[in-house]
Formats: structure tokens, sequence, C-alpha cells
């Protein structure tokens, strides 16, 4: 099945893309979640306009992609969260709440959708997070779980 990318998805593509996806994937997941749209030959002469828009805007937001690099790898960011004896947390730590704590240590408001995370969050302890910024940007800094 033949669609066209409206937002980034993680390993297939950029809004503007067409890829060839298996029915079932773009039919049930991609088309319902607004993700994509279905190709036609009208929707593709859309894409150029897409993919101009978007290269005028990446242009744009390399050096403020890097300037927020510069900004989060500086960052002391210190999450609290509830923990048993053992600092073993009830529960895990969501990208949301690493988005607010990053947002109350002073960086820059993120997408918490960008976030890479090695594995859950399930004890007190420092976490190495990534957050890919743009396409070619990614930064990383260091989560730190405390008990509170």
């Amino acid at each position: 099945m033949k669609i066209i990318l409206t937002q980034e998805v993680s390993g297939l593509g950029a809004p503007g893309d067409i890829v060839e996806v298996k029915n079932g994937y773009g039919r049930n997941y991609l088309l319902p979640q607004g993700f994509a749209i279905a190709w036609t030959k009208g929707a593709e002469k859309q894409v150029t306009v897409i993919k101009r828009a978007r290269s005028a805007r990446e242009i744009r937001d390399l050096g403020h992609a890097n300037e927020v690099k510069g900004q989060l790898e500086g960052l002391k960011v210190n999450l609290k969260a509830r923990a048993g004896d053992g600092g073993r947390l009830f529960g895990s730590v969501t990208p949301a709440e690493i988005v607010d704590a990053v947002k109350a240590a002073g960086g820059p408001v993120l997408d918490r959708r960008r976030l890479e995370l090695t594995g859950p969050i399930k004890s007190t302890g420092s976490y190495p997070v990534r957050i890919k910024l743009h396409p070619e940007v990614t930064a990383k800094f260091d989560l730190n779980v405390v008990q509170g």
C-alpha cells in the first residue's frame, strides 16, 4: 500500500515521504492515527509543497536544534518519584514525567515522543536519556531519579 506520511514516523520516514507499507499497518494504524494519507496523484503534488516547507523549516531549526542541544547537555535534571525501601519505584518513570522534569530544571519544552530511553526506569539512580531534536541532531543528558 502506498501512503504519504504527514508526520515523522520513527523507522519509516519524515513528513512528505511516499512509502510502501503493508496493507494492515497502513489501514489499521497509520491512516486512523493521522500519521499518513492515502497516495493519489493529487496528493503526490502536495508532497512537493510539504517537502519545500519542511526544508525551509529544517534550515532554520538546525541552528535552533544545536542551541537546544547545548542547553540540554548543560542541565542537571532531577526527578522525584515514589520509591520503596530498596530504591525500587512504584511503577516506572514515563516520558511525560521526564519532559516535565526538564522543564522544571529550566530547560526547553520538549516533545515526549522524541525521547529515546534505553529501557524502563524502575529504580532510583542516574540514567542516560537521548532526545532526537532534528534528523541530524541528537542531545544526551543524564536523568537523576531520586526518592521523593
